[in-house]
């Protein structure tokens, strides 16, 4: 079964703990703090792969989750990372969350880390100073990135075929490649997509065939903008067109109009034309055909007459087919020759909304104040609110911040309530 579309929970791994503890060697005297830090929660990571066509999978396992770091142990032992959660996905694969695109899976073997492993806490053994010889002070580890994201395939290949229903194209495919599409003298026969590779000369042509489409596509109508994300990464398209369509002329503009009309950049697309199921008809019907197409095709636009079921014209369309290929694989070569980009899709987490250090006080109700930023919600979420010592910390690290100044000119007293992300704890030690 064909699937291009799927929605998955992702939740990446928690980090470990970190751990109280202290050296109780019977020769060692007054033993310090010795506890180790948790371990770092696994990522999630998608990875490109040719040998998948389809979504299917994500339907049956819709949550992806990362292990959780380990905590840690006594004699300064940093708990074991969690294993990152390695996902296959076909090529083309888009991953969104809330709409915007964090990563685009192009290329075999390409991986993108989709949700971060949270950090592990630290361990007693990190809090020792000459001030504090006997810290009984452990963070907590941080939860990892947890959203829904969106799945979306876009087929790559080198060609991809559109047409009204029941022009030919499935024929064609199953012509020129081993692939198997549903066939029938009806329309929408095909209703999912279809990949073929066919072998032409010394090279090979990745196609895809697509279900036809028909007036008002681009909208949604006959779930054409569905079909017509597939060939948005083709390099050429082929328009097959039935030879006995009494206006191929008008045909040709229809498709021509919805595939402008969903992108722009498909209006553009280098295109031959073929008439097809040619072998029933005569030299002078098929040149009328061809005459009335060359009125309205762009200048430069190859014409062909075809006919898949007796095989003829096939390779002549083919090798024109291959040589567009092969001059726009050698421009992109040519540019990124010249242009210095970064291919590689950066993710967007969680630390990405909000570079700086700042931080805001809020006062809600009477009594209850909000501190909102980055900085100062990651302590919060690392404080272990059950040791009173960890909660000091924290409230010394607001005091370093400038956090509790700005708390008390904005009337919070020993007493007040303040929430600091899903945290609260008052001013002074109740």
């Amino acid at each position: 079964m064909f699937i291009d579309t799927a929605k998955v929970y992702i939740q990446a791994g928690k980090g470990g703990d970190g751990v109280v503890s202290f050296r109780h060697e019977i020769y060692v005297d007054r033993g310090g703090p010795d506890g180790g830090d948790g371990g770092q929660g696994g990522d999630v990571v998608f990875e490109a792969t040719e040998n998948l066509n389809t979504l299917i999978d994500f339907r049956y396992k819709p949550e992806l989750k990362g292990q959780n770091g380990v905590n840690g142990a006594k004699r300064k032992m940093r708990g074991r990372s969690g294993e990152a959660l390695i996902v296959k996905v076909p090529m083309g694969t888009l991953v969104k969350r809330d709409g915007v695109v964090i990563a685009d899976l192009v290329e075999h073997g390409q991986r993108v880390v989709i949700a971060h492993g949270g950090d592990g806490g630290f361990g007693n053994a990190h809090f020792k100073s000459s001030r504090r010889q006997a810290p009984k002070i452990a963070e907590l580890g941080e939860a990892g990135d947890t959203f829904d994201a969106e799945l979306e395939l876009k087929l790559l290949a080198d060609v991809g075929l559109v047409g009204f229903p029941n022009a030919g194209k499935s024929t064609f495919l199953s012509v020129v490649s081993n692939a198997t599409p549903e066939i029938a003298n009806y329309e929408f026969t095909t209703l999912t997509p279809n990949l073929g590779v066919a072998d032409i000369d010394d090279g090979t042509l990745l196609i895809a065939d697509i279900p036809g489409l028909i007036e008002g596509a681009s909208s949604g109508k006959g779930l054409g903008d569905a079909f017509l994300r597939h060939i948005e990464r083709t390099g050429v398209l082929l328009h097959l067109i039935d030879s006995y369509t009494d206006d191929v002329a008008a045909s040709y503009q229809t498709i021509r109009a919805e595939l402008a009309a969903y992108s722009d950049d498909l209006a553009t697309r280098p295109e031959v034309v073929a008439l097809t199921k040619c072998e029933g008809l005569d030299d002078e019907l098929i040149a009328m055909q061809r005459d009335a197409l060359s009125a309205v095709v762009s200048p430069g636009t190859s014409i062909y007459a075809i006919s898949s079921s007796a095989h003829t014209g096939i390779t002549e369309v083919l090798r024109e087919l291959r040589h567009i290929v092969k001059e726009a694989a050698a421009t992109v070569t040519d540019a990124d020759d010249l242009e210095d980009s970064d291919a590689t899709v950066k993710t967007i987490t969680i630390d990405d909304l909000d570079t700086t250090d700042t931080w805001h006080v809020e006062k809600a109700d009477e009594g209850v104040y909000i501190v909102t930023g980055q900085k100062i919600e990651k302590f919060a979420r690392r404080t272990n609110f059950d040791q009173f010592q960890s909660v000091n910390r924290l409230r010394d690290i607001m005091k370093k911040l400038g956090i509790t100044h700005e708390l008390a000119r904005a009337g919070a007293e020993g007493d007040s309530l303040i929430q600091i992300g899903n945290s609260e704890l008052t001013l002074v030690e109740q």
